[in-house]
Parts: structure tokens; C-alpha cells; sequence
């Protein structure tokens, strides 16, 4: 490429003080030829972010901030967007970390594939034995389903991809991120992309380092959330029911409603001395603890990861976000 185009490089930051320096270096640091202009949308963060985002505009004129009041992501993109005119748009989140030659690599796949988005593997690396068991569990189907962006696949045309490297014509042409969306904001905006005649492409060399959740109730918050936004996404998007990735979005309820299901039939028959209904009923929760410890052993012997964990872990992700799945309420 004889002229490389200039990037804009937009980051939603709120009580990021531990991740942010991380972050932010990891692009800076990029080989890429062109000129590159990172915008950080600051939220009302209770820790030392704020501090942290202007030290690093004081290092490098490259980096400048804009307020983002409410704090919400979606609302934090939009705002950095408007901030800026470069033809490149990459999102970046304040728990990742772009791979040297992201934004080079990425701008070449926009070019040779006139895709309007790409973007590639969300390599989650932790650092405890909690985040390291996070981490495998999200190489799994059964942790995270089978999204091309978590256990890798072939370059090409994909639903949705992480982050996301855009031609900023595309952003434009679908008005941006949704705001009402709190969560599930990537997917939302992929489908409208997809929708309007463009193109979300999946580039397997494309790598970003991501920081999973610390603690057992952070991550199940996460997915809690996960789960009753992405049932939104169907109420707003009904056709998203029929696609082909939709069986993994219903799994995990499917897997609740056995569970608590089984567990109550059991009970219910152990106490009327109804046998068989006992057998029956605590059958499924029996079978869910066994597929869950299976998947945990053949992740150890994969990841050689956060043994103890795993079980927890994948049982975490599931029912979390089966259960905000069933319980989401009507939120647009």
C-alpha cells in the first residue's frame, strides 16, 4: 500500500486505572505507517483513570481524551466517533490488548476484502488461577458457544467479530452504536451492518490480548448481562432467532431449566416417595455436573490452566447467563 489511511482509534475507559496504561501502549507501540490518533471516552470513574488518561496525554499528543457522563459504552463510542474523521475506526476496550501488526494487518484485510468490518481472535490471558481458568473456559463451546472469535476457524465472512477494525463510511451508514443498547452494542451494530449489504469479516492472525473478569460474582455479572441483552437483541432483531448461531444462544437456558427443573422434579419425587419420578428428575442436573467436569478435564489437559476453577467457572458463564437470558425484561 503506497498510501496508508489514517486511523482513529476510539476506547471507552470507566474504573480502568489497573488496565489502561497497558492498553494504550499496546497502540502506540504500533508499526503502523499511517497516522494514528486514539481518542479515550472518560466515564466517572471512582479510581485513579482519570489520572492515568492524562499522564498519557501529556506523553504523547497522539492520545486525547472526551467526557463520556453516563459512563456507558455504546454512548462513550459515539462520542469518541464524533471526535473524529479519520476513514479507519478501531475499537478497542480498556481490558485488551491489540497484538503487534494489529491495525497494519487489519487495514490491509479491509482493503484486499472490501469488508466494512474485521477484526480477529479474542485471546483471553489471565493472571490468577481464576482468570487463568476464565481464560480456557473461554476456548470452549461449552464456556462461550462456538463464535469463530473465541475458538478460532477459518478467514471469511462471519455474524459478528470482537472489537472490530471499521471503514468509517460503514459506521456512518448505520448511524453509529446503538445507545439503548448497554450490552451485546458489537453484535447489534454487526447485524445493522450485515443487514444494510456490508460485509463483517473474520481474519484468524488478528489478535487481541484480553483481561478476564477477577472474582466469581464480576464474572458472573458479566454474563448475566450478556445473556439479557443478547434476548433484547432478539426482541429488537426477531430474525436473529433463525440464524444459524441462535441454537448456542438457547443452550444455556435450555441447560437452567434442566437443572432447576431436574432438581425440583427430584425433590418433589423423593418426597412423595414417587421413585421413578426422582430417577427422572435428578437425572438432568446429575448429567449437567458430569458434562461440566468432563469439559473441565479435557480444558486442563489442553490449557494446563486453573484446574480447581474450571468447574466453577463453566457452570458460572452458564447459568449466569442463562439466567439473565430467561429473566431479561423488555428494556427499549
Amino acid at each position: 500500500m503506497t498510501q496508508w489511511p489514517k486511523v482513529a482509534v476510539v476506547m471507552p475507559v470507566l474504573n480502568e486505572a489497573s488496565y489502561l496504561l497497558a492498553a494504550v501502549k499496546a497502540i502506540l507501540s504500533q508499526d503502523y505507517p499511517g497516522e494514528i490518533h486514539v481518542v479515550l471516552a472518560l466515564g466517572p470513574s471512582a479510581d485513579e483513570t482519570d489520572a492515568v488518561a492524562a499522564q498519557l496525554c501529556q506523553l504523547d499528543s497522539r492520545v486525547t481524551t472526551i467526557a463520556n457522563p453516563s459512563g456507558r459504552t455504546p454512548e462513550g463510542l459515539n462520542a469518541a466517533l464524533a471526535t473524529t474523521t479519520e476513514p479507519i475506526v478501531v475499537r478497542v476496550d480498556a481490558h485488551s490488548e491489540l497484538s503487534d501488526g494489529y491495525i497494519r494487518l487489519a487495514v490491509e484485510t479491509l482493503q484486499q476484502t472490501g469488508a466494512d468490518n474485521v477484526g480477529g481472535i479474542m485471546g483471553a490471558r489471565g493472571v490468577t488461577n481464576f482468570e487463568k481458568a476464565v481464560a480456557a473456559a473461554m476456548t470452549s463451546p461449552l464456556g462461550v458457544g462456538s463464535a469463530n472469535f473465541h475458538v478460532g476457524g477459518e478467514a471469511g465472512p462471519v455474524e459478528t467479530v470482537y472489537l472490530g477494525v471499521f471503514q468509517r463510511a460503514a459506521l456512518e451508514r448505520v448511524g453509529g452504536y446503538d445507545p439503548a443498547f448497554t450490552r451485546a452494542q458489537d453484535w447489534e451494530m454487526n447485524h445493522r451492518i450485515r443487514a444494510t449489504g456490508g460485509t463483517v469479516w473474520f481474519n484468524p492472525e488478528l489478535f487481541v490480548t484480553y483481561r478476564p473478569r477477577p472474582s466469581v460474582g464480576k464474572l458472573a455479572k458479566q454474563y448475566f448481562e450478556y445473556g439479557s441483552w443478547r434476548r433484547e437483541v432478539m426482541r429488537q432483531h426477531p430474525e436473529t432467532r433463525r440464524t444459524k448461531s441462535a441454537l448456542r444462544y438457547f443452550a444455556p437456558p435450555v441447560a437452567v431449566v434442566g437443572v432447576i427443573g431436574g432438581l425440583l422434579m427430584g425433590i418433589i419425587g423423593s418426597m412423595l416417595q414417587i421413585f421413578p419420578l426422582a430417577f427422572w428428575g435428578f437425572l438432568a442436573p446429575l448429567g449437567y455436573v458430569c458434562l461440566t467436569l468432563i469439559s473441565s478435564l479435557s480444558l486442563v489437559k489442553r490449557t494446563n490452566s486453573g484446574a480447581w476453577w474450571l468447574p466453577v467457572v463453566l457452570s458460572t458463564m452458564q447459568m449466569s447467563w442463562g439466567i439473565g437470558f430467561l429473566t431479561s425484561r423488555k428494556k427499549i
